[in-house]
């Protein structure tokens, strides 16, 4: 009965499919499939050919720089002074302040761009190298993280989590995932390597939804070891394998058996940064950026969303403001990590995953306004189970960095892969069944809400880009951008606790979970 009651859900709107797939056999689907990761491929490389962050802005430039930077410092000094203030590691300038995986991937890329462009990371004298060949070299690296970590993490969650899904419906899903247009934006355009961290960690989400749970905590661990932010999935990941563990004959034996892979994994990626006290709590601090206050830039997350109204920074100095942040994000994580504690499942773990980082990306202290990249995968990878909320939450989350964006003469593109979301989010018509049936999800579908949504937005942009602020308000409009996201991210992080609390726990998913395996 289970089994039958999984298969209605993943089919309830598979009939009078819009888009006509001639694919039928193993080999056509394979060359379909190849033909979305190629056309993928190919959006972020003409993102490539546009400019990046602070391309040509001394002294310091942007984050292509600070990538840059990490590679000639990984490369030309030991590994006990990565993370230390010397004469060759100013870290005034661009210090590492991610963990040791980031720095380990900097040194590979490091280590290849020097023996074909050794100017590129020459030690103290390659500071704002922007050359063609350099800047090729760079994007590259970007690519190649992102084809080898994120589109197999991408292709193996389709076929584990959708396995039961006709075709045509795993083709947009895989669609989704890669298509999602702020991790583009962000990685080929801005410039980082999201890629990697958010591609290790769905990967380890495929392993929990397959019941593959000690490599969903290798994989997980690697994901938290190359970006702290990973920590955002930490909730999720703890309650469900807690929750699964409980259910067994041992659960004392699975949760030993989980922290000694988590704890062997985190000691290989510290191994040469624990040598001492001292060298281990040297990187900690670099991870750990109080100094910077409770947020920079606008960001669409509460503190900086009630800001017009509530002083925060001038109210609470930054002791008190940590401690706020911190119990803020437990207690708005906790009715997520209750429900998958209680009664765990595939669909509720992923729903986890959206809430607990929407609570750290909402409270958390010091959240970048890239940060909504992570509650963003979890919303791709649902595509298929919540069309709604992902056609919510996409276009707002990419309208959160515009401010960002717009400083990387990025303009063109956003509007582009805005347009290229909409135009895929049409195609598969029988989805809007699914959508229909949602009864949570209808109030957002009232026409005169949706119509208001769009002119606000519409105004605000409009406002952006050709009306002046007042000169005592330089950043009125950013403020303005931010609130109105946060406004709407709240009324979706509010829904999704309440779905996640409708997911039934094992008893509808335990037949399909002994299929996987």
């Amino acid at each position: 009965m289970a089994e039958e009651d999984e298969t209605t859900v993943r089919h309830a709107y598979k009939e009078s499919p819009s888009w006509s797939w001639p694919a039928t056999t193993s080999m056509q689907r394979k060359f379909s499939f190849g033909a979305i990761c190629g056309f993928a491929l190919l959006l972020r490389m003409m993102l490539s050919l546009q400019p990046y962050s602070g391309a040509g802005v001394a002294p310091k430039y942007g984050d292509y720089e600070a990538q840059r930077h990490w590679m000639e410092i990984t490369v030309h000094t030991p590994v006990k002074e990565w993370y230390v203030n010397t004469t060759n590691n100013d870290l005034r300038y661009w210090g590492l302040d991610y963990p040791p995986l980031t720095a380990y991937q900097s040194w590979i890329h490091g280590r290849i761009i020097h023996a074909l462009e050794p100017a590129a990371v020459a030690l103290n004298t390659s500071r704002g190298h922007e050359d063609a060949r350099s800047k090729f070299l760079m994007r590259w690296t970007v690519l190649s993280s992102d084809i080898l970590v994120f589109f197999p993490a991408a292709l193996a969650f389709v076929s584990l989590y959708y396995k039961l899904a006709i075709f045509e419906e795993q083709a947009w899903a895989l669609s989704m995932i890669l298509l999602q247009p702020a991790l583009i934006l962000i990685d080929h355009g801005h410039f980082q390597f999201n890629c990697i961290s958010l591609g290790l960690a769905a990967g380890a989400a495929a392993a929990v939804v397959s019941r593959h749970e000690l490599v969903a905590c290798v994989l997980y661990s690697l994901s938290l070891n190359h970006k702290q932010m990973s920590a955002y999935y930490a909730p999720a990941f703890f309650a469900h394998l807690l929750g699964r563990c409980i259910q067994r004959r041992s659960p004392v034996f699975g949760v030993v058996k989980l922290g000694i892979m988590v704890l062997t994994t985190f000691t290989i990626c510290w191994w040469p940064f624990l040598s001492s006290r001292h060298s281990a709590l040297q990187v900690l601090n670099r991870l750990a950026p109080f100094e910077r206050g409770l947020y920079e830039d606008y960001v669409a997350n509460f503190w900086c969303g009630t800001s017009m109204l509530i002083k925060w920074k001038q109210l609470f100095s930054v002791p008190v403001l940590a401690r706020l942040a911190l119990g803020a994000t437990i207690t708005a994580a906790l009715p997520s990590m209750v429900q998958q504690i209680r009664a765990p499942s595939a669909r509720g773990f992923l729903l986890a995953m959206l809430n607990s980082s929407f609570a750290f990306y909402f409270f958390s202290f010091q959240v970048h306004e890239k940060s909504v990249l992570l509650p963003l995968l979890p919303a791709t990878l649902l595509a298929l189970e919540e069309p709604g909320l992902l056609q919510w939450l996409v276009p707002y989350a990419v309208v959160s960095m515009l401010p960002l964006l717009r400083r990387d003469d990025l303009v063109l593109p956003y509007f582009a892969l805005l347009a290229l979301f909409f135009l895929l989010l049409k195609c598969p018509r029988h989805f809007e069944y699914k959508i229909a049936e949602d009864k949570l999800i209808k109030i957002f579908r009232a026409p005169i809400l949706r119509n208001c949504s769009l002119a606000g937005a519409a105004i605000l942009h409009l406002l952006y880009f050709y009306v002046q602020p007042p000169p005592r308000y330089s950043f009125l409009f950013e403020a303005f951008i931010t609130s109105y996201c946060f406004a709407h991210f709240l009324v979706l992080f509010i829904y999704a606790n309440c779905k996640q609390w409708y997911v039934p726990g094992d008893g509808q998913w335990v037949s399909s979970s002994k299929k996987i395996n």
